[in-house]
């Protein structure tokens, strides 16, 4: 049998292969919360995945008096695994109302199981996307989920500013048509304000409130013009 035929083939390349292939599905896997905006062509996760990391490798070091210490390249791996388990579970979007009630109510029963839940589906996930492939592909997710490390805390930052400058973006751009999202998501914020209000009480350092202080006065002004 010829060189490269199926005997010939490692079956640890072919598993990480498929792997791979499961993985690029985050690239055709649309973001929710922008689908239900009725944005035109929203943003695959993929993309927001690069935009985290762009953030993080352009604007990390104006965090380092928040997070001493902080890894910039060990931030980036994070960076670029953090919504991997979502080519397998697919996207779910953050809603206003329930960042409300973990803000008033740290406890909340419901939320804590809809996080355990969510927790728990993109951990099974990870075990089929990053099983055949290095050990450091899942570390970094796991030290994401985990957030106690200065790089995890940083890339959560990128992840929130990196939404409000995607709805800047669309605002500026007139991205968006209730007629064609969902009715109910323009039930309690009008435009794109709610990506700025699920995004603002989850922020855990001055440099990311100041970034974010001034993305948001870009959007009103987008807005209100």
């Amino acid at each position: 049998m010829a060189p490269g035929d199926d005997a010939d083939a490692d079956p640890a390349d072919d598993a990480a292969l498929d792997a791979l292939l499961d993985a690029y599905a985050l690239k055709d896997e649309r973001r929710t919360g922008w689908q239900l905006r009725g944005i035109d062509e929203p943003e695959s996760v993929a993309a927001h995945s690069w935009g985290v990391a762009y953030l993080v490798l352009t604007l990390g070091d104006r965090f380092r008096e928040d997070l001493p210490g902080v890894d910039r390249d060990r931030a980036l791996r994070l960076a670029v695994v953090h919504d991997v388990a979502e080519a397998e579970t697919g996207d779910v979007a953050t809603r206003a109302a329930d960042v409300a009630t973990r803000a008033a109510d740290d406890d909340a029963a419901g939320d804590a199981v809809d996080r355990e839940a969510k927790v728990a589906a993109e951990r099974e996930a990870m075990r089929d996307l990053a099983g055949p492939l290095p050990e450091r592909v899942r570390d970094a997710w796991e030290a994401y989920e985990a957030r106690n490390s200065p790089e995890a805390v940083l890339v959560k930052e990128c992840d929130l500013l990196d939404t409000c400058l995607q709805a800047l973006r669309y605002e500026r751009g007139d991205r968006y048509d209730p007629e064609r999202g969902d009715p109910d998501a323009f039930r309690e914020y009008d435009d794109l304000d709610e990506f700025f209000a699920t995004s603002e009480p989850r922020l855990r350092t001055d440099a990311g409130e100041e970034l974010f202080a001034s993305i948001r006065e870009r959007y009103r002004a987008a807005r209100d013009r």
